[in-house]
């Protein structure tokens, strides 16, 4: 029997990622005291897969109670279990809440960020042990159902996203590759391609007449096909490959849109992602 407990930050996601589960074939529970997960478990052994959420709201919760009520599930012979934690950066989870106008469970009246900064106090220690970590800070909803369901569906396969992003703007937090296009030719300098994107044929041409992007491009996914499966096999099942330029919006988004292309042919489930990308 497979047991997947998720915890994590309240407003980090949770609720998406035990949908994510449920159509992965688990039996979903949220916010289950955790004195109950013990009898539940041992009512649905032999059956199906579990998924239960549990966090600060449970009346129980605690990162010492958590770690009790673990215990001898770890040890059990006829339990698989795994732990997900959903984190995300406080700026982040005080606009969501802010945003959506909703408390937050350790700030009845105060303001949100001091509950923020009180449950991270009380469930550091989770992220800490915990088997996978999923910061959805920069992730949108469908993105990090696609996170969840290749960490834990039952066959496990290399799930990849190409992010195009602005150096301007930072590193992309989920990235676990980089790469850097500034080198190449700037159509942004063009005043008739400045208002495009890369997503345009007109700059794509441009960025094509590089005399240093089609060796470059050879030697990226040269270097990409064999890491690849390596990743896989090392118990990856999901990798963010981030390509960055100076404002996100040509070069990066030319080049990653031409590598999620090219991975696809490759037999990999890709998605596309431009994170600095105005609309054209």
């Amino acid at each position: 029997m497979k047991l997947i407990l998720v915890t994590g930050m309240s407003g980090a996601g949770k609720g998406v990622a035990l949908k994510a589960l449920e159509d992965c074939g688990f039996e979903a529970v949220d916010n289950l005291p955790l004195s109950f997960l013990a009898p539940m478990v041992a009512s649905e052994e032999g059956r199906r897969d579990l998924a239960v959420g549990t966090d600060i709201r449970s009346r129980d919760f605690s990162a010492e109670h958590f770690e009790q009520a673990l215990a001898p599930l770890r040890s059990h012979p006829g339990i698989e279990l795994r732990t997900l934690f959903l984190d995300c950066d406080d700026e982040s989870l005080r606009r969501r809440f802010t945003e959506t106008r909703r408390r937050h469970p350790l700030a009845l009246d105060r303001p949100v960020p001091d509950g923020i900064a009180l449950e991270r106090q009380l469930v550091g220690k989770l992220r800490d042990t915990a088997d996978v970590v999923l910061d959805t800070t920069d992730l949108e909803v469908g993105e990090l159902r696609r996170a969840v369901s290749a960490h834990f569906a039952a066959e496990r396969q290399l799930a990849l996203t190409v992010c195009s992003f602005s150096f301007r703007r930072g590193v992309p937090r989920e990235a676990d590759l980089v790469f850097d296009v500034r080198f190449l030719a700037n159509p942004y300098y063009d005043a008739t391609l400045r208002p495009l994107t890369g997503l345009d044929a007109r700059v794509g041409q441009v960025i094509e007449k590089d005399k240093d992007f089609a060796a470059f491009f050879k030697h990226l996914t040269a270097l990409l096909l064999p890491l690849l499966p390596r990743y896989r096999d090392e118990g990856r099942s999901y990798l963010t490959i981030a390509v960055g330029c100076t404002g996100g919006q040509h070069r990066s988004v030319y080049t990653a849109q031409k590598l999620a292309a090219f991975l696809e042919k490759e037999g990999y489930k890709v998605g596309v992602r431009h994170r600095d990308m105005t609309a054209s």
